[in-house]
């Protein structure tokens, strides 16, 4: 879940580019298939942008966008112009995942502004915590779900409330919040003697350890972007608001410090992992969507004087932060026996080791769990540590966002295809693996009685993250990857009644804390099933990759040997 509620005062696809698909012809073919990737007609490539914003991005005036990347497909399906795949037959609980995701809606002045976290109503606990509010990135997989099936209003309404939330004053103790920040949720509150309704949101100031949701603006910036592919209409992202909205949250992330890297420096529950999980410093989910928002905010920013320049900067940063991903998050056979042999307390711009990584710090599990054809972005990377640990949500974002090579991306998919039992095993998909146990569990977690071994963020399995399995898969030509863990969840979802996260080493056992009814399982599931069913979908949550980006030196090439 997420973090929680309380506080007061009432408001380009082109530049990287997916690979375009035949997805008709995939569903049998074998996963070493070469398939033909073409330069779609929406792809621009960043050169455009350094260039002095070539005419063709935007219509005289700047008043609009290239309209060729948002004409809306028929029947509103909004893709890669990617054939349609064989629809399998109904599974029998799709119908109930739509009742149920129905039922969690939130009304606001009676207009859906939301989906609720979780309609658990047989929890023991009369404490509802926070599983009573609209969370941003909880309602991500929610918004897809209603923009595939061509509802895209409540996405609208979601976008301007939480924008509008964005600039009320933001105060924990005495110190105030910087005005970009966005929400991490946000209730409804109904004064029964006025008859009233408000919003009442949560900034950080009442989540567990108070830190504030460094994804939400991400997420959102992503989500204004899906509604605009799926929905055509780009008046919506060319409002001042949502202008000045974009532009507030991206002047936090590229403002000037002391960095000397293009990662954002970030503190542990910043994110989907909301609590003390050793994730501070530079996780790999903020990373992928930083750089995911940032490609986004490029299609979206109208180049005005205020909006070129913050386009320009985000150009800058996209090609430093692809590099310093693809360099030194990357992990693979080649790179790990480098790491294994890497000097210490090398000194001067010719250091190889430039981290100064101690290689007895290598996790043991490590070597084993390395396939010799795969390969992933580690957790983590800052001076002298390195976080080995398989995080799913960045690692499938990195693939979405193209982040990834082409190559990093098959090989990521290889190691989810050679590790199958430890990262999917019995319920789909591990957030992160391997669990910390013992003293490690106790110094990085703080003792914390909910992330215990192979337990809810700590290697549990998230229901949730079948829609990033699905959308990765299908970007990478091997639906049947997404297939077979769908299967495998339509075995015990309906029946577990969709909980939020499952325990054990290969999810066997329905998570100790788990609420049931979680909306985002339901969610999850319905947007995965739904890509499944027409791949054209992948489009509103998939951006295409820049050839500028690719590296001119391939640092291994694991996934050929």
């Amino acid at each position: 879940m997420s973090s929680s509620s309380s506080s007061h005062h009432q408001t380009p696809d082109g530049l990287f580019s997916v690979s375009e698909i035949d997805l008709s012809k995939l569903s049998d073919k074998p996963r070493h298939l070469i398939i033909e990737r073409n330069r779609s007609c929406d792809e621009k490539s960043l050169n455009e942008l350094a260039i002095g914003f070539s005419p063709r991005l935007f219509t005289k005036n700047h008043e609009t966008f290239d309209h060729s990347d948002n004409v809306p497909s028929p029947c509103q399906r909004s893709g890669i112009n990617t054939p349609t795949s064989p629809i399998w037959d109904p599974h029998p609980i799709l119908t109930q995942a739509w009742e149920a995701l129905r039922r969690s809606l939130v009304y606001f002045r009676g207009h859906p502004v939301g989906t609720i976290a979780a309609l658990d109503n047989n929890n023991n606990s009369d404490d509802k915590l926070n599983y009573d509010q609209v969370f941003v990135r909880d309602f991500v997989p929610s918004a897809l779900a209603f923009l595939m099936q061509g509802e895209p209003d409540i996405v609208k309404n979601f976008l301007l409330k939480t924008l509008r939330l964005q600039s009320w004053e933001k105060k924990i103790d005495r110190f105030h919040l910087a005005e970009g920040v966005m929400p991490a949720s946000f209730k409804v509150f109904h004064d029964p003697i006025r008859n009233h309704e408000t919003l009442i949101a949560d900034f950080g100031e009442s989540a567990i350890g108070r830190v504030a949701p460094v994804d939400s603006g991400f997420w959102w910036i992503i989500l204004l972007r899906a509604y605009t592919k799926s929905t055509g209409d780009t008046s919506l992202a060319e409002r001042p608001e949502c202008q000045k909205g974009m532009h507030l949250i991206l002047s936090l992330c590229l403002s000037e410090g002391f960095d000397t890297f293009p990662t954002l420096l970030c503190s542990d529950g910043c994110c989907m992992i909301d609590r003390r999980m050793g994730v501070y410093g530079y996780p790999i989910e903020i990373q992928a969507l930083f750089f995911m928002a940032l490609r986004c905010a490029l299609q979206l920013l109208k180049p005005d004087a205020e909006g070129k320049e913050i386009m320009e900067l985000i150009v800058k940063r996209l090609h430093a932060l692809s590099y310093h991903m693809r360099s030194y998050f990357w992990l693979d056979l080649k790179q790990l026996n480098d790491v294994y042999r890497f000097k210490t307390e090398e000194y001067s711009h010719t250091a190889v080791n430039k981290f100064n990584v101690i290689p007895d710090s290598l996790p043991d599990w490590v070597f084993d769990f390395m396939p010799r054809h795969g390969g992933y972005f580690i957790g983590n990377v800052s001076p002298a540590r390195m976080d080995f640990r398989w995080f799913c949500l960045g690692n499938c974002i990195a693939i979405l966002s193209c982040m990834a090579t082409a190559e990093q991306s098959t090989a990521i998919m290889d190691l989810i295809e050679s590790r199958w039992q430890e990262l999917i095993g019995e319920m789909p998909v591990k957030v992160c693996y391997p669990a910390i146990e013992s003293h490690e569990w106790r110094i990085i977690t703080g003792c914390d009685p909910k992330n215990t071994r192979w337990s809810y963020h700590n290697g549990g399995s998230w229901p949730v993250l079948l829609w990033l399995l699905a959308a990765a898969s299908i970007k990478t030509g091997r639906p049947q990857i997404a297939r077979r863990a769908l299967e495998i969840a339509e075995t015990k979802l309906l029946k577990d009644n969709w909980p939020e996260y499952y325990d054990g080493t290969h999810g066997r056992y329905v998570g100790k804390q788990a609420r049931k009814c979680q909306t985002w399982s339901i969610a999850g599931y319905l947007v995965a099933r739904m890509m499944l069913d027409d791949p054209s979908h992948l489009g509103i949550i998939s951006l295409e990759e820049d050839k500028l980006l690719k590296p001119l030196i391939k640092r291994s090439n694991s996934w050929t040997l």
